[in-house]
């Protein structure tokens, strides 16, 4: 028996009811009127029934707007479970609300990109890494095929291949990306994208930095056994050839420990263990003895000056005076002779800022990025000539790192350079009147 049909044995009682109501009442009246009466009940509990149910019909089309009546009779016991259910459905509409929120707040913080998409790969969701990573737009990519979004033929094979169960290698543009297909549930599948950018610059800074370093030692190391060899191999050289050769092994020896304190002082520099010993650093007096410094370098070859109007500073005497100094001795380096150099020392509404000016060479745009890795030169030709080690623009990086500054390059080629060290407003000590 259907559940319609259950419906309506509570009328069919109260039909008979009213039947035999108006089958007593022939006894009692006569038989026009109590078919009369019956017939005006039986049409008011039609009415009754009809009317409920338009209401039910009504709340089954918006039952977010539409209150049901409490009923009467067998309608009051239908409403109450209806409402029951009601409930029951919004609570767990709710629950599973929040939880796709929740979800989407996680995956959204997630460091990966994460999209879902469908069978046929129509993108259904994605979090904000993966639309910055693959430059998706969730506002406006919703439902197109992400094989139409991504334009790389190395993706799209991986898509056809369906060799899901090996990563792909994808570079977008400036990144490099490591992405999965994760196929879930039968018409669902995942992309995963780890951006390895960073990390593929710090291998690739790591094999440079091997292999510049092992050049860097093995070139005095050559020559010092060179002259060893010689040495050992003809005891009667001629003592003027001799203290020759024992110069140049000197020289050599003083360059190989240059670049290992150099290198020792970068792993000091980057170790938690020796954090930053902050002092009140007289900086008038800091410049004008690095001024004195550079002069002596260039031997009168260049015009230096200083211009100082600007606070003492906290922070680490020793490394803020190496960083400085560092770029001072490369202005004075790679400025010709006859040039000029300009040391700025002043205050700014975002810290004290030192600046050293010069009109030397300068420095090609695409070399700027690079200046402050490790052993890297723009000319190494130049370097060779002004003993630069490549080191000095890197200790000058983590110097201001650990002292929340940082370092500001502009230059053009044949024109000069500026480097400048910006540092924060909390490093600024304001003299007493």
């Amino acid at each position: 028996m259907s559940p319609r049909s259950l419906f309506w044995i509570p009328v069919a009682v109260r039909f008979a009811l009213v039947f035999a109501t108006g089958l007593a009442g022939y006894y009692v009246w006569d038989l026009k009127s109590g078919l009369i009466l019956a017939l005006l009940v039986l049409t008011a509990m039609v009415i009754t029934q009809l009317r409920y149910m338009y209401q039910l019909s009504l709340w089954l089309d918006n039952p977010e707007e539409v209150r049901l009546s409490d009923g009467w009779g067998s309608w009051t016991e239908i409403f109450a479970k209806l409402y029951r259910l009601r409930r029951e459905d919004q609570k767990n509409r709710n629950e599973l609300a929040e939880w796709l929120s929740r979800f989407r707040q996680a995956m959204s913080q997630l460091p990966d990109g994460v999209v879902i998409m469908d069978d046929v790969l129509f993108l259904e969701w994605c979090n904000p890494v993966a639309e910055k990573q693959l430059g998706l737009s969730l506002a406006t990519d919703t439902g197109m095929r992400v094989t139409n979004l991504i334009r790389s033929p190395d993706f799209i094979d991986y898509i056809i291949l369906g060799r899901y169960e090996e990563p792909l290698t994808l570079t977008l543009g400036e990144r490099k990306l490591i992405v999965r297909l994760i196929p879930f549930e039968n018409r669902r599948q995942i992309l995963v994208s780890h951006d390895v950018t960073e990390f593929d610059r710090l291998e690739r800074m790591r094999r440079d930095f091997i292999a510049n370093a092992s050049h860097e030692l093995r070139t005095p190391l050559t020559v010092i056994n060179g002259f060893l060899e010689i040495a050992m191999s003809e005891p009667d050289l001629d003592p003027s050839i001799r203290q020759q050769h024992l110069k140049l092994m000197a020289e050599q020896g003083k360059r190989m420990q240059s670049r290992v304190e150099d290198m020792l002082a970068l792993t000091r520099l980057e170790s938690i263990e020796y954090p930053v010993r902050e002092e009140l650093l007289d900086m008038h007096a800091m410049l004008e003895q690095i001024k004195a410094e550079a002069q002596a370098l260039s031997g009168g070859r260049h015009a230096i000056k200083l211009e100082f109007n600007g606070p003492d500073v906290k922070g680490s005497p020793d490394e803020l005076r190496s960083a400085i100094s560092n770029l001072v001795s490369n202005a004075v380096r790679y400025t010709p002779e006859g040039g000029s150099i300009t040391l700025h020392w002043r205050d700014a509404e975002a810290g004290p800022r030192f600046t050293v000016e010069d009109n030397g060479l300068g420095i090609l745009p695409e070399h700027i990025g690079r200046l402050t890795e490790r052993f890297y030169r723009v000319d190494k030709s130049r370097s060779r000539e002004t003993q630069g080690t490549g080191l000095g623009l890197a200790i000058v990086k983590h110097v201001l790192m650990r002292h929340n500054a940082s370092l500001q390059v502009e230059s053009q080629p044949g024109k000069g350079s500026q480097f400048t060290i910006q540092f924060p407003g909390s490093a600024r000590v304001l003299k007493l009147a």
